[in-house]
Protein backbone atom coordinates (compact mmCIF):
# COMPACT_ATOMS: atom_id res chain seq x y z
CA UNK A 1 0.00 0.00 0.00
CA UNK A 2 1.06 3.35 -1.20
CA UNK A 3 0.34 6.46 1.11
CA UNK A 4 -0.19 10.36 -0.13
CA UNK A 5 -0.53 12.99 2.13
CA UNK A 6 -2.50 16.15 0.91
CA UNK A 7 -1.78 19.48 3.00
CA UNK A 8 -2.39 22.90 2.69
CA UNK A 9 -4.70 25.30 4.97
CA UNK A 10 -8.76 25.00 5.72
CA UNK A 11 -10.76 25.87 2.12
CA UNK A 12 -7.53 25.17 -0.21
CA UNK A 13 -9.65 22.74 -2.04
CA UNK A 14 -7.30 19.59 -0.59
CA UNK A 15 -10.65 17.81 -0.32
CA UNK A 16 -11.42 18.34 -3.99
CA UNK A 17 -8.37 17.75 -5.08
CA UNK A 18 -8.16 14.16 -3.13
CA UNK A 19 -11.33 13.03 -4.60
CA UNK A 20 -10.01 13.37 -8.59
CA UNK A 21 -6.45 11.81 -7.22
CA UNK A 22 -8.85 8.99 -6.11
CA UNK A 23 -10.55 7.66 -9.37
CA UNK A 24 -6.73 8.90 -10.89
CA UNK A 25 -4.94 6.88 -9.19
CA UNK A 26 -7.32 4.38 -7.68
CA UNK A 27 -6.69 5.13 -4.07
CA UNK A 28 -8.66 5.17 -1.09
CA UNK A 29 -9.29 8.73 0.17
CA UNK A 30 -9.20 9.35 3.73
CA UNK A 31 -10.56 12.91 4.75
CA UNK A 32 -9.70 13.08 8.42
CA UNK A 33 -12.53 15.38 8.57
CA UNK A 34 -14.78 13.46 7.15
CA UNK A 35 -13.97 10.90 8.95
CA UNK A 36 -14.10 12.74 12.31
CA UNK A 37 -17.77 13.39 11.50
CA UNK A 38 -18.26 10.11 11.12
CA UNK A 39 -17.33 9.35 14.81
CA UNK A 40 -19.04 12.31 15.92
CA UNK A 41 -22.40 11.01 13.86
CA UNK A 42 -21.87 7.72 15.51
CA UNK A 43 -21.14 9.21 18.87
CA UNK A 44 -18.29 7.36 19.91
CA UNK A 45 -15.61 8.10 22.40
CA UNK A 46 -13.28 9.61 19.69
CA UNK A 47 -16.43 11.58 17.96
CA UNK A 48 -17.32 12.51 21.28
CA UNK A 49 -13.74 14.57 22.26
CA UNK A 50 -13.55 15.61 18.31
CA UNK A 51 -16.60 17.33 18.30
CA UNK A 52 -15.79 19.78 21.62
CA UNK A 53 -12.66 20.28 19.81
CA UNK A 54 -14.13 21.17 16.64
CA UNK A 55 -16.70 22.92 17.63
CA UNK A 56 -13.86 25.63 19.25
CA UNK A 57 -11.97 25.60 15.47
CA UNK A 58 -9.15 24.11 17.66
CA UNK A 59 -7.27 20.67 16.55
CA UNK A 60 -8.16 17.71 18.09
CA UNK A 61 -5.54 16.03 20.31
CA UNK A 62 -2.49 14.27 18.97
CA UNK A 63 -3.20 10.81 20.88
CA UNK A 64 -7.05 11.02 19.70
CA UNK A 65 -5.93 11.00 15.71
CA UNK A 66 -3.13 8.51 16.58
CA UNK A 67 -5.80 5.83 17.64
CA UNK A 68 -7.78 7.27 14.11
CA UNK A 69 -4.84 6.73 12.07
CA UNK A 70 -3.95 3.16 13.05
CA UNK A 71 -7.55 2.31 13.00
CA UNK A 72 -7.65 4.10 9.09
CA UNK A 73 -4.28 1.91 7.73
CA UNK A 74 -5.51 -1.37 9.51
CA UNK A 75 -8.90 -0.71 7.55
CA UNK A 76 -6.81 -0.21 4.22
CA UNK A 77 -4.02 -2.42 4.09
CA UNK A 78 -5.31 -4.42 1.39
CA UNK A 79 -5.58 -1.74 -0.54
CA UNK A 80 -3.30 0.08 -3.70
CA UNK A 81 -2.84 2.84 -1.55
CA UNK A 82 -4.03 6.23 0.38
CA UNK A 83 -4.64 9.68 0.42
CA UNK A 84 -4.57 11.61 3.83
CA UNK A 85 -6.25 14.30 3.69
CA UNK A 86 -6.00 16.26 6.02
CA UNK A 87 -3.29 14.96 8.26
CA UNK A 88 -0.69 15.35 9.76
CA UNK A 89 -1.70 18.71 11.08
CA UNK A 90 1.30 19.37 13.85
CA UNK A 91 4.93 18.70 13.99
CA UNK A 92 4.01 15.49 16.86
CA UNK A 93 1.83 13.97 14.19
CA UNK A 94 4.35 14.43 11.60
CA UNK A 95 6.17 12.07 13.42
CA UNK A 96 3.45 9.74 15.08
CA UNK A 97 2.56 9.50 10.90
CA UNK A 98 6.28 8.19 10.02
CA UNK A 99 6.41 6.02 13.34
CA UNK A 100 2.98 4.12 12.67
CA UNK A 101 3.90 3.88 8.71
CA UNK A 102 7.40 2.41 9.93
CA UNK A 103 5.83 -0.36 11.96
CA UNK A 104 3.03 -1.25 9.68
CA UNK A 105 6.04 -1.71 7.42
CA UNK A 106 4.58 1.72 5.30
CA UNK A 107 6.37 4.73 4.13
CA UNK A 108 4.89 8.00 3.12
CA UNK A 109 5.53 8.17 -0.58
CA UNK A 110 4.89 11.74 -1.58
CA UNK A 111 3.67 14.64 0.07
CA UNK A 112 1.70 17.63 -1.90
CA UNK A 113 1.07 20.91 -0.31
CA UNK A 114 -1.65 23.09 -1.82
CA UNK A 115 -0.07 26.77 -1.01
CA UNK A 116 -2.99 29.67 -1.51
CA UNK A 117 -2.52 32.97 -0.35
CA UNK A 118 -4.94 33.95 2.95
CA UNK A 119 -7.19 36.53 1.20
CA UNK A 120 -8.46 33.81 -1.14
CA UNK A 121 -8.96 31.58 1.39
CA UNK A 122 -11.50 33.76 3.18
CA UNK A 123 -12.87 33.94 0.29
CA UNK A 124 -13.46 30.26 -0.64
CA UNK A 125 -14.51 30.44 3.00
CA UNK A 126 -17.42 32.34 2.13
CA UNK A 127 -18.13 30.82 -1.01
CA UNK A 128 -18.22 27.12 0.65
CA UNK A 129 -20.51 28.63 4.09
CA UNK A 130 -23.66 29.45 1.21
CA UNK A 131 -23.41 25.50 -0.47
CA UNK A 132 -22.84 24.25 3.56
CA UNK A 133 -25.24 22.78 6.03
CA UNK A 134 -22.32 22.42 8.51
CA UNK A 135 -22.71 24.46 11.42
CA UNK A 136 -19.13 25.32 11.78
CA UNK A 137 -18.87 26.22 7.93
CA UNK A 138 -21.39 29.34 8.75
CA UNK A 139 -19.34 31.30 11.27
CA UNK A 140 -16.64 33.68 9.77
CA UNK A 141 -14.71 33.48 13.30
CA UNK A 142 -14.85 29.78 12.86
CA UNK A 143 -12.91 30.45 9.53
CA UNK A 144 -10.28 32.89 10.61
CA UNK A 145 -9.66 30.74 13.64
CA UNK A 146 -8.97 27.34 11.26
CA UNK A 147 -6.88 29.58 9.62
CA UNK A 148 -5.29 31.09 12.17
CA UNK A 149 -4.71 27.48 13.50
CA UNK A 150 -3.10 26.42 10.54
CA UNK A 151 -1.00 28.86 10.44
CA UNK A 152 0.56 28.04 14.00
CA UNK A 153 0.36 24.52 14.21
CA UNK A 154 0.29 22.97 10.47
CA UNK A 155 2.53 25.06 8.76
CA UNK A 156 5.78 24.37 10.78
CA UNK A 157 4.30 20.64 10.92
CA UNK A 158 4.60 21.21 6.53
CA UNK A 159 8.31 22.52 6.52
CA UNK A 160 9.19 19.39 9.41
CA UNK A 161 7.37 17.13 7.00
CA UNK A 162 9.22 18.26 4.19
CA UNK A 163 12.83 17.07 6.06
CA UNK A 164 11.28 13.70 6.23
CA UNK A 165 9.68 12.96 3.22
CA UNK A 166 9.41 14.51 -0.41
CA UNK A 167 6.60 16.80 -0.33
CA UNK A 168 5.69 19.22 -3.66
CA UNK A 169 4.57 22.45 -3.33
CA UNK A 170 1.48 23.19 -5.39
CA UNK A 171 0.04 26.86 -6.88
CA UNK A 172 -3.76 26.33 -5.50
CA UNK A 173 -4.81 28.87 -7.43
CA UNK A 174 -6.89 29.16 -10.18
CA UNK A 175 -9.97 26.96 -11.44
CA UNK A 176 -10.17 22.99 -9.69
CA UNK A 177 -8.88 21.93 -13.31
CA UNK A 178 -5.85 23.90 -13.64
CA UNK A 179 -4.41 22.77 -9.83
CA UNK A 180 -5.64 18.97 -11.06
CA UNK A 181 -2.90 19.58 -13.57
CA UNK A 182 0.02 20.92 -11.84
CA UNK A 183 -0.94 18.20 -8.83
CA UNK A 184 -1.02 15.25 -12.17
CA UNK A 185 2.33 16.27 -13.54
CA UNK A 186 4.11 15.88 -10.17
CA UNK A 187 2.91 12.35 -9.53
CA UNK A 188 5.72 10.88 -11.68
CA UNK A 189 7.93 11.27 -8.39
CA UNK A 190 5.58 9.12 -6.71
Amino acid sequence: MKVLVVTGPPYSGKGTQCEILEKHLGFKHISTGKRIRLEKEKNTRIGQIMKDYEEKGMLVPDEIMEDLLIEIIKENEEGKGIILDGYPRTVSQVDTLIRILQTTGKQLDLGLNIEVPKSELLVRAKNRAKNSDRKDDQDENVHIRRIEVFEKNTQPAIIYLKEKARIVDIDGIGKVPIITERIISCLSLF
